[in-house]
């Protein structure tokens, strides 16, 4: 296994609850509640944070948040893989639906591109919404998150990690040589 050289902890275990927190009452703020709220957590630590962010929503909500996981494997523009399999698990309809994107960090944009490309084959939402934990900047695309954890200004060639205990077995953000 390859040593993992940290250059900086941004958010430790503590620092990432607080993070989902916060976005879990944003989300049901701006959208007056949970009604045809649905959240989509892109594979595979989006999903994970989709998950955590779904569970604080139901606590406060006392009601269950629909969770869908988006691979966009098929949906990407740096390699052509038309022909991949699609391993999303979105068991319901999106149509009409709000529907909130959660991805770990947001950078150039193209990822959240083959996400809302991914959304729109299933279904038309009502609307779609982006919760990022990191945004780290450096768009190529007109993206913007809705709800974020924390802005982190980085070089270009600086990596950001997020590590998730059910993945990772520790939760933080760091930057780092290399994921």
């Amino acid at each position: 296994m390859e040593k993992i050289s940290v250059k900086a902890e941004i958010l430790d275990e503590n620092a990432i609850a607080r993070a989902i927190t916060r976005i879990s009452f944003e989300i049901i703020e701006r959208n007056k509640g949970s009604d045809d709220l649905c959240l989509i957590g892109l594979y595979s630590r989006g999903a994970v944070l989709a998950k955590r962010i779904g569970a604080k929503i139901a606590e406060n909500e006392g009601r269950e948040i629909l969770i869908g996981l988006l691979d966009i494997t098929p949906f990407r523009d740096d390699e052509r893989r038309k022909t991949a399999a699609d391993g999303s698990e979105i068991g319901f309809d999106i149509s009409g639906k709000r529907v909130v994107i959660i991805d770990d960090v947001l950078f150039t944009g193209r990822t959240v591109r083959a996400a809302i490309d991914g959304l729109m084959t299933r279904g038309r939402p009502k609307l779609i919404q982006l919760a990022a934990l990191i945004d780290r900047g450096h768009r190529e695309l007109p993206i913007r998150a809705d709800y974020i954890g924390k802005n982190l200004p980085t070089s270009s060639g600086e990596k950001v990690c997020v590590m998730v205990k059910e993945i990772d077995g520790c939760d933080k953000v760091v930057i780092v040589d290399s994921c």
